[in-house]
């Protein structure tokens, strides 16, 4: 299941960035009492009930000032609205309604999207102020909740709410069976051109202009491997370089993309090579637990002779040697090559290994035979004992190792672990995590 996207929006100092910090359990918007503080979306991601969600703090909106950086802040607003699943319009108690909160209404309520109407700064327990019901002539949103964001009374009710939308809006039944691939790089790495040359159209606008591709785009595709939702994402900058509002909202889309895919397509231009900010990009996917692809794009650019593809896979490897795991194919996205049979191949392979369970019997006869050919660290005459392993998950498939004293189970020692697993079972192009506890019911 993806994450639900949720945005806070409202008119400056009704406390918008004190609720952010408290939703999402840690202070990372800046809260002063100064309208306007906030001028990014500042977005993070908090959990409830088992269910974690990305969450969008805006810039107070204006909708009649023509101050430069008061129309930015909205702008920012209205690219936050688009991208969230549930809208929060945050009101204020003390104030009361005024002109501003009538006419964000009014300008939600064309948003087309699902809004709660949230009163804020009810600090006082008990019965609900008279205040609080003149709210409801608003008439924006699903339902108006009473909420203190200082003291978080109400915020369980707004979270329960948002996600019984989220519900309502529901996912497509025929998404589950599909494979969801997010197609990410840096800008102008040929992106758009991979996905419109296997989609076979001009879906996707292309241009040499680093940046066309602002949002993050759903294609549905269906052919002998299955069923497929490409997912096209603006190149992500570095994040000094991203000085456009817009391409700021860009790459949170692509980082949603992300975390909504079951793998990724990581497109590497293959005239400039493998490069710091490629670097990073594979880390995004990486960490995030995704079975990953690497495409070098431009491949009929390049003059090769007999070493050249070795001489780009050492590179590409060198560089990303935390994700060798992932298969590397060289296309072009201008001739098709590699962007039929083998790459669809290679996506429903890698997307089968994510989703693979091995069973502790099996498990456990690995470990032993590993134990057996090498001994488990020790330090100081105390020597590391594992009593079992399982799998707890998949995507990433998931290994729990519960050992005497998880101190002695040394980064090394897990990698060689990690190394074990692959020899064993594959798990080809899907990371995988190994999770160590601790018991001290048993005898050392």
């Amino acid at each position: 299941m993806s994450k639900p996207v949720f945005a806070i929006v409202g008119r400056p100092n009704v406390g918008k960035s004190t609720l952010f910090n408290k939703l999402i359990g840690e202070r990372r918007s800046i809260v002063e009492d100064t309208p306007g503080v906030t001028r990014d979306r500042i977005y993070g991601e908090g959990e409830w009930c088992g269910r974690r969600f990305l969450l969008i703090d805006t810039g107070g909106i204006e909708l009649r000032s023509e101050d430069v950086i008061l129309r930015q802040m909205r702008i920012q607003a209205q690219l936050a609205m688009e991208a969230a699943d549930v809208i929060f319009f945050l009101c204020d108690l003390k104030t009361g309604v005024t002109p501003d909160d009538r006419e964000i209404a009014s300008f939600l309520k064309r948003s087309g999207k699902p809004v709660v109407t949230v009163v804020n700064k009810v600090d006082r327990v008990g019965d609900t102020p008279l205040g609080f019901y003149e709210f409801y002539e608003l008439g924006v949103g699903e339902e108006v909740l009473a909420v203190s964001s200082v003291h978080g009374s109400g915020t369980g009710d707004l979270l329960d709410l948002a996600f019984s939308l989220c519900g309502k809006a529901g996912e497509a039944s025929e998404e589950e069976d599909r494979i969801r691939i997010a197609v990410i790089g840096k800008p102008n790495a040929g992106k758009s051109s991979i996905i419109n040359r296997i989609l076979g159209d001009e879906r996707h606008i292309v241009s040499d202009i680093p940046g066309t591709t602002r949002d993050a785009v759903d294609s549905y595709l269906e052919n002998g491997y299955g069923k497929f939702n490409f997912i096209d994402t603006a190149g992500i900058r570095r994040q000094s370089k991203i000085e456009d509002r817009v391409e700021h909202f860009s790459v949170l889309r692509a980082k949603a993309a992300i975390e909504r895919a079951d793998v990724c397509v990581i497109v590497i231009d293959a005239n400039e090579g493998i490069t710091e900010q490629d670097e990073k990009i594979a880390g995004l996917a990486h960490e995030a637990g995704k079975a990953s692809l690497i495409l070098m794009n431009k491949w009929d650019l390049v003059k090769k002779d007999n070493a050249t593809t070795r001489e780009y896979e050492k590179k590409v490897y060198d560089a990303l040697s935390y994700m060798t795991y992932a298969p590397l194919l060289f296309v072009s996205a201008a001739t098709g090559q590699r962007l039929s049979d083998e790459f669809f191949r290679q996506i429903v392979y890698i997307d089968n290994q994510a989703k693979t369970r091995i069973t502790t019997g099996l498990l456990n006869d690995m470990q032993n035979d590993a134990e057996a050919r090498h001994q488990p660290p020790s330090d100081k005459g105390k020597r590391l004992k594992i009593y079992y392993v399982t799998q707890s998950g998949i995507q990433p498939p998931t290994f729990v190792y519960f050992c005497n004293d998880a101190e002695l189970f040394h980064f090394s020692y897990q990698r060689s672990l990690e190394n074990r697993i692959r020899e064993t079972f594959g798990f080809k192009g899907t990371p995988i995590r190994l999770v160590v506890r601790e018991r001290r019911d048993r005898e050392d």
